[in-house]
């Protein structure tokens, strides 16, 4: 029987998993999507939730208990300035995984991990002093068609 057996072992001892999981969330948490195995997403799922929320806490002691975790400070201080704002009025749930493809070495069953939140909606787009957005050309105006 698997009484008080929660989680799955990957394969791997517990320091290489415990490794493994501080690297996936702090992917996760930089770049905001990453693509891994199926069991590896649900195993990390369970870790941003708690980072997410003790960065909506945003406390000392849940700043160093994040960085305990944590493999970046720069991911932390991210963590706790923009991501937590933007889960403020959400009560978990954070992260989203969505089935892509299956790996070609061993058929695997991959998927993209994701939070649910994106941070592109709170960026304002950077305007220059002619009033154009940067990064777009301006093009002619077409002349009307009569």
């Amino acid at each position: 029987m698997r009484h008080r057996k929660k989680g799955r072992q990957l394969g791997r001892n517990t320091k290489h998993r415990r490794a493994l999981y501080r690297s996936l969330v702090t992917s996760l948490l930089e770049h905001e999507r990453i693509e891994t195995t199926e069991a590896k997403a649900k195993e990390v799922r369970g870790f941003t939730d708690r980072m997410i929320t003790l960065g909506k806490e945003g406390d000392l002691p849940a700043r160093r208990h994040a960085l305990s975790f944590l493999r970046s400070k720069a991911v932390v201080s991210k963590l706790f300035s923009d991501v937590a704002g933007r889960f403020r009025e959400r009560n978990g749930g954070y992260t989203r995984i969505i089935k892509t493809r299956r790996r070609l070495g061993d058929a695997a069953e991959m998927v993209a991990i994701e939070l649910v939140v994106k941070g592109t909606g709170t960026e304002k787009a950077k305007v220059d002093q002619t009033g154009t957005e940067k990064g777009t050309k301006k093009t002619p105006s077409e002349p009307a068609q009569s």
